[in-house]
């Protein structure tokens, strides 16, 4: 197995565990994909997956239809997506994707959480080459279709790596290859429980006990902002911290 599975079986974000805050990252991600494409799932791509991951969250059905009608409005704000980057304490290089309609506003937030953590905003471009951005999908085994099979398809599609896991299937891709995989899921007959980007660090720093929990501290706080969708880090994670990011 490779190193984005090892990554992924790392702590997940406590945003995740959170489903007030679950729910307001899908609203927005729904709010920009239907500025940007439209209303309508059979013709919006991205749209059917957001649905998706909705459901796969266990989002209410009425939250999806109410982010789409708001999202269509001339009157509703636009939210814009960006990306920030900065060491964290202890020289951890730290990446925050956030989708605000105040940009003023999360940089300035950014900017005090890492200066508070003995850290330091950086420049754009300055870290995302310490990561790997990759299309990951799940999807549920379909009869008669092994994994060796579904894997020699979709390798001409993007997909680089593929892992059976309990009743799932995840796919892991390049960044660019989204739709094509998309698309071959989707005419396949594939059905899909989520779909997301992720970004995964292309080499790990190691702390110890101490100094994980410093940077934990920070991830949190970034997390609790409301601009915030997604932090990624280069620490490596240890067994004993658990699960429960």
């Amino acid at each position: 197995m490779g190193r984005a599975f090892e990554y992924r079986k790392a702590r997940k974000m406590k945003r995740w565990g959170n489903m007030a805050r679950t729910f307001t990252k899908l609203g927005k991600e729904i709010a920009i994909c239907v500025k940007s494409g439209g209303p309508d799932p059979d013709g919006n791509p991205r749209l059917r997956v957001l649905i998706q991951n909705a459901k796969a969250a266990n989002m209410p059905k009425e939250n999806v239809e109410r982010a789409i009608k708001k999202a269509s409005s001339k009157d509703e704000a636009d939210y814009k997506e960006m990306v920030y980057e900065g060491y964290g304490p202890n020289g951890i290089a730290i990446l925050i994707e956030t989708a605000t309609d105040n940009t003023t506003r999360t940089v300035a937030n950014v900017r005090s959480f890492l200066n508070h953590a003995g850290g330091s905003l950086g420049t754009s471009g300055s870290l995302a080459f310490l990561f790997d951005r990759k299309s990951i999908f799940k999807v549920v085994p379909k009869a008669g279709v092994s994994l060796e099979d579904l894997e020699l398809e979709l390798i001409d599609f993007g997909a680089d790596e593929l892992v059976e896991e309990e009743n799932e299937i995840t796919i892991y891709g390049e960044f660019e290859s989204f739709n094509a995989i998309q698309k071959y899921l989707e005419e396949a007959g594939f059905e899909i429980v989520s779909a997301e980007f992720i970004r995964i660090p292309n080499d790990l720093k190691e702390l110890n006990k101490e100094q994980r929990a410093q940077v934990y501290k920070l991830i949190d706080k970034l997390e609790d902002d409301e601009d915030v969708q997604n932090v990624y880090h280069n620490m490596k994670e240890e067994e004993e911290d658990g699960d429960d990011e």
